[in-house]
């Protein structure tokens, strides 16, 4: 039996076992297992590789996705570019770091784009930032961090998200775990007031369907997209890496 998985701290939100599990029995693929490894911290990753010597892939989620590049073997250009890696892929005694993220990102993203979208904001600089970066860039949009603790030229801090800003900023992406399942009352602090028609607000966030901070772009009328068909996308991008 094939064993795949998910890494991260905590993971009752993720959908990813489920999304597995579903595949496996949809396709027919009957020698193969998705299990989820809740780490605490990233050094049980060793105890994981020694207690599964089945396992053949994994995805990587939140908090990890940096800090699993000083385990790697190897890590593939487009993820050494973008600086995290979600999708490890197992080979003998390599462990092999890409990033599907942005693929599944960039692909969900792409039929909702006006060309009058050119500059978005990104809230977070986690790992999951990094790859929506890669994503706009690569789409010609220009990006903004918003970050609790700003130290570079690109970021500013969420006290100065001000309406000039959101005005400015058509995509609105927000890459934190703010809004997730437990915690659904949740939001980052912005200005929601200012967002219009003209605005797309994404929620990397698919636990619950609709976050807090989506249903403030809803009520303004902005276009609001979750997480789910990024999930998938990059699953499926993953799916495809482990069994190349």
């Amino acid at each position: 039996m094939k064993l795949y998985g998910l890494i991260g701290h905590p993971l009752s939100h993720s959908f990813s076992k489920q999304y597995f599990t579903d595949k496996f029995e949809k396709e027919g693929i009957t020698d193969c297992k998705y299990k989820t490894f809740d780490l605490p911290h990233i050094n049980s990753l060793h105890e994981v590789l020694k207690n599964n010597p089945n396992l053949k892939g994994f995805n990587v989620t939140i908090p990890y996705k940096e800090a699993i590049i000083h385990f790697l073997t190897e890590i593939d250009e487009v993820a050494k570019e973008i600086g995290a890696v979600n999708t490890v892929k197992i080979d003998g005694n390599k462990l092999i770091g890409y990033n599907t993220d942005y693929f599944g990102f960039k692909q969900s993203l792409k039929p909702f784009l006006e060309i009058s979208q050119e500059r978005a904001l990104i809230l977070g600089t986690g790992g999951a930032s990094k790859a929506v970066f890669y994503a706009l860039h690569s789409l010609n949009i220009n990006c903004l961090f918003v970050s609790r603790n700003p130290t570079k030229d690109n970021e500013i801090s969420y006290e100065d998200v001000n309406e000039y800003v959101i005005r400015n900023h058509q995509i609105i992406v927000n890459t934190t775990p703010v809004g997730t399942f437990p915690n659904v009352d949740e939001k980052s602090a912005i200005n929601y007031h200012e967002l219009t028609s003209k605005h797309l607000l994404y929620d990397l966030v698919y636990n619950p369907a609709e976050t807090a901070f989506l249903k403030e772009g809803k009520q303004r009328g902005a276009m609001v997209l979750n997480g789910l068909q990024m999930l998938k996308l990059q699953a499926e991008k993953a799916w495809e890496i482990w069994n190349n």
